[in-house]
């Protein structure tokens, strides 16, 4: 196995793509070039109008602020390139595996299934849940029972209530259940295969989830 010399072979051979950065002028005034103006300043002043010790502290105390601004700044930089790099890494072992991540549109494969789970905030009846095509008709409805509070698990065979199996494609996918004797819609979660990873810009690490699009992988409720 041959050494990775840099972050970008690094991705390269996780499969990850990241964005360059332009270049870092470090061009500034530094410690040295400010203290020379300094001195060029008290050799060049008017000596009947000297300046006074409050001003010459005041200007030592601005760059002082400033450069230490700038030293943070830079720390914070490094930070968040460590932060994302570390979550980067951990992404990519995301490939191959399904993720649990919120909303209503689903994708049927030929031959396969469309799984999920709804986000039951409480104990409730009547759990139903309810697949609609791309044009709103009503395809099929699971009925799930009562459940405790937590996610509870579905999965819709691609059949319709009349048994014919369904074109491959998107579908629709809400909930309903019945929580302290009031109907209510809880939140759906839906189950894709994570294709990719991407990362860079200011979007951060984003999954690219089979047949759904890209999602940010802070969005991901559960690894399956």
């Amino acid at each position: 196995m041959h050494p990775v010399n840099n972050d970008v072979d690094l991705y390269t051979s996780l499969g990850l793509s990241t964005e360059q950065r332009q270049p870092v002028n470090n061009e500034g005034l530094k410690l040295d070039d400010f203290m020379n103006l300094m001195v060029t300043e008290l050799t060049h002043q008017d000596p009947f109008k000297p300046m006074e010790n409050t001003e010459l502290a005041t200007q030592i105390s601005q760059f002082a602020t400033v450069s230490g601004i700038d030293d943070l700044n830079r720390a914070f930089g490094d930070l968040s390139t460590t932060l994302t790099s570390d979550q980067a890494l951990k992404a990519a072992g995301l490939v191959g595996h399904e993720v649990l991540v919120p909303g209503n549109l689903g994708v049927l494969n030929q031959g396969g299934s469309l799984s999920g789970s709804v986000d039951l905030p409480a104990a409730a009846g009547n759990v139903r849940v309810r697949i609609s095509d791309a044009r709103g008709a009503l395809v099929r409805e699971l009925e799930l029972g009562s459940h405790e509070g937590g996610a509870v698990a579905f999965s819709w065979d691609g059949y319709n209530d009349s048994g014919d199996y369904m074109p491959a494609g998107h579908y629709q996918v809400t909930a309903t259940a019945t929580i302290d004797d009031v109907e209510m819609a809880p939140n759906v979660l839906m189950a894709a295969q994570v294709e990719s990873v991407s990362m860079g810009g200011t979007e951060g690490v984003r999954l690219n989830l089979s047949g759904l699009g890209q999602v940010s992988i802070n969005d991901v409720v559960q690894i399956q």
